[in-house]
């Protein structure tokens, strides 16, 4: 069944041509995920320049707190998304907004729990990381500003998350958009005071943060009412706000194993430097450098795999399974082109952009050069395996790619570093990254074709009326990856 209601600014992903609609589906999204990255980059630019080395460590021990908070709302995120597209899907707007009104709900106590508890537990929290003591004072005064600024920005990225399974992938660019210019504006201005507005230094830097998240969601609330987007709640519809327990344990069931999903690959990032480190000062700031360019690489596998999800999760819910295969499909082919573009593009003019991070130290540039030529095809590898988890992850299943996951980067990628690293030196650490993601590809590719993960019923709880009018995926023979016709 078509999605007849999608609503005005939702899109039908069950209908058209596949290859055009997943792409400008994507691009936004893509778009949003390079914004965010320029705007953190920026950021610490600010806050480096204007406030030195101890105020930008401060953010660094702030950041990684931050990280694994919103690790588990992206989780969440993730689960709410392929609730609404699968219900958009079924052409049930009424169980969309459900879905939507409970995860918003849910993130607003969640949120709420950990604004308060944050403030209440930041000095705890940063001796846990063993916060340099010179950084400290700092660290605590940036992390309880973002603490309080929690509730705006994690609802907006739950807000965000929840349109683009409606198909929406617009506006949350657009105000993507107004949150990083607002940002950007307000950094440089609250840290150093310009005109009548005192000097806050790295309180200030955190405010631009919080006044640009709450900015945001509110333009974002009022847009939504005033183009009647699909996921506005009115009338009776407010009461979806309370959580409903059959949402909620969907969320909780999917969104968890998708937030660890993060914070394993961030733990096997944090290993990883722990290795780098191992080989002295040099390698430390090369690694540092070519991360910085890998950050980008990995923006069109997040992309890709997250409009592959959405798309998939609308048309398993209209029993569309003709089109499942096809997306993967296209979704492979667009990731091995745009990937593919900007691993050539780095490697082209891999000194000039080596440059911007490591200056005119040619030993250093040398060996993240090395690196670069050994590692950064691997994300091709790793886009491929994203596109696969995320076509699983839209009939909800979840806990095999992490399992994966769990596999490849710790036991793989580490076995094989601690096996040839007598043989081959620091190049095993390199050499690593294509070896774990050619068997995380390997073993995702098995689980999709075998196409067990096809049986598992829609995640988006329905009334018992309305499950009479789901589709299952029972009926659908295993696919194929590559896109047909």
């Amino acid at each position: 069944m078509a999605t007849a209601a999608a609503g005005k600014s939702g899109k039908d992903l069950t209908q058209g041509p596949i290859a055009s609609t997943l792409l400008l589906f994507a691009i936004p999204t893509l778009a949003s995920n390079v914004l965010q990255s320029l705007n953190g980059s920026i950021n610490a630019i600010w806050v480096g320049r204007f406030l030195g080395a101890q105020a930008l460590a401060a953010t660094a021990n702030a950041n990684i707190i931050m990280f694994l908070m919103f690790s588990v709302v992206f989780g969440f995120g993730m689960a709410s998304t392929v609730m609404v597209a699968q219900a958009m899907g079924a052409g049930n707007v009424d169980a969309a907004r459900r879905a939507f009104g409970s995860a918003i709900g849910f993130c607003f106590v969640l949120a709420m729990a950990v604004a308060i508890g944050g403030w209440i537990g930041s000095p705890a929290l940063l001796r846990l990381l063993a916060t340099p003591p010179e950084a400290f004072h700092l660290a605590l005064v940036y992390l309880r500003v973002i603490f309080v600024a929690m509730p705006a920005t994690l609802l907006s990225v739950m807000m965000m998350m929840g349109l683009r399974g409606t198909g929406d992938a617009r506006t949350p660019l657009i105000f993507m958009i107004v949150s990083v210019a607002i940002d950007l504006v307000l950094n440089p201005v609250l840290i150093l005071g310009l005109g009548p507005i005192p000097a806050l230094g790295i309180g200030g830097s955190a405010a631009a943060t919080a006044i640009a998240g709450f900015a945001s969601l509110i333009g974002l609330v009022c847009y939504s009412y005033a183009k009647d987007l699909p996921l506005r709640l009115r009338g009776r519809e407010i009461a979806y706000l309370r959580p409903a327990w059959e949402e909620v344990r969907v969320m909780m069931g999917k969104g968890l194993p998708m937030g660890l999903q993060m914070i394993v690959m961030s733990a096997s990032g944090l290993v990883m430097i722990g290795l780098v480190n191992r080989e002295g000062f040099l390698i430390t700031a090369a690694y540092g450098a070519a991360q910085q360019v890998w950050t980008y690489l990995q923006m069109p596998a997040m992309a890709m795999g997250a409009a592959v999800s959405a798309m998939a999760a609308q048309n398993i819910g209209a029993g569309r399974w003709d089109r499942i295969s096809r997306i993967a499909g296209y979704g492979i082919l667009y990731l091995l082109a745009i990937t593919g573009a900007m691993i050539a593009v780095i490697l082209l003019f891999h000194e000039p952009l080596l440059a911007l991070f490591l200056g005119s130290n040619e030993a250093a540039s040398a060996a993240a050069w090395e690196m670069q030529l050994r590692a950064s095809w691997s994300f091709m590898l790793f886009g491929l395996v994203m596109i696969l988890f995320g076509v699983m992850r839209a009939n909800g299943v979840v806990v095999r790619p992490l399992l994966i996951l769990i596999f490849t980067l710790f036991g793989v990628r580490l076995g094989f570093y601690y096996w040839t690293y007598p043989h081959i030196g620091a190049n095993a650490l390199w050499y690593s990254f294509p070896v774990g993601s050619g068997v995380s590809l390997a073993l995702a590719a098995a689980v999709y074709l075998h196409g067990g993960w096809r049986k598992a019923k829609l995640i988006v709880p329905l009334h018992e009326e309305e499950c009479r009018e789901s589709v299952h995926a029972e009926s659908e023979p295993a696919g194929r990856i590559a896109p047909a016709g």
